[in-house]
């Protein structure tokens, strides 16, 4: 089936000495590996694969035969030419880490419009600003609306927060969060991209950065914790 879509690239994988192995989040067929042959061969070869930096944006052109296996492209072009994401090391350090988690996250072979269309916007609103220290503990908390477990903020006023069950709670026992802790995830879930970035201190990031990473993994078959954390952390530090 000859396919035109969107696609966010998610990895690229090196394979063998020339090709790559490219997993995107397709805006019609929810998350698609692609297999790109002579990727470092051909004389073109670093426009090629400037095209799979972590979070591009492309439009594709390419032959789905839905059958497990990798799919191939047709056509491949710049939908979002961003300006700053992967040329500014915070901000690309930021993508590397976020597109680590979303690796270990979106496992689902189906399509989710409402995802796509988030992740463009937040990636474009991240391309166009310079105060941008909480956006990954943004972009990671409001993902969980679209994978399914976001928290229940129905009791939002009791003192502790239950990671496993996604509620808050009057008392604090196994994975309940502290009561600092949890006046900070409070504080994280009224926040939206546009909102003072300074809110937070350095060590409170790292907080809630842990207790994100937590959450994801309780609640996340397969969850793994990304390897870029440590170097997110040291430009962040």
């Amino acid at each position: 089936m000859l396919v035109k879509t969107k696609a966010i690239v998610i990895s690229s994988l090196k394979f063998q000495e020339k090709s790559l192995i490219v997993k995107c989040f397709t805006l019609s067929n929810g998350l698609k590996s692609y297999f790109v042959r002579d990727a470092f061969s051909s004389r073109k070869a670093n426009q090629k694969i400037a095209y799979f930096q972590p979070f591009s944006i492309l439009e594709i052109e390419a032959v789905h035969k839905n059958k497990g296996t990798l799919e191939n492209f047709k056509e491949i072009k710049s939908a979002v030419p961003f300006q700053s994401i992967h040329t500014d090391i915070v901000k690309s350090t930021m993508v590397m880490f976020l597109s680590e988690m979303l690796h270990y996250s979106i496992q689902e072979e189906e399509k989710n419009e409402q995802l796509f269309v988030f992740l463009e916007t937040a990636l474009t609103w991240l391309d166009h600003h310079d105060e941008i220290s909480n956006f990954h503990l943004i972009l990671l908390l409001e993902i969980t609306k679209y994978l399914g477990f976001y928290p229940d903020v129905s009791e939002i006023d009791l003192p502790f927060f239950e990671i496993n069950e996604g509620i808050f709670t009057l008392f604090q026992k196994a994975n309940v969060l502290s009561e600092h802790e949890t006046n900070l995830f409070k504080k994280l879930l009224e926040l939206k991209f546009d909102n003072d970035q300074k809110v937070f201190h350095v060590a409170e990031r790292q907080i809630l950065l842990k207790i994100l990473i937590d959450y994801y993994s309780l609640h996340l078959e397969g969850f793994k914790k990304p390897k870029s954390l440590d170097i997110l952390k040291e430009v962040f530090s």
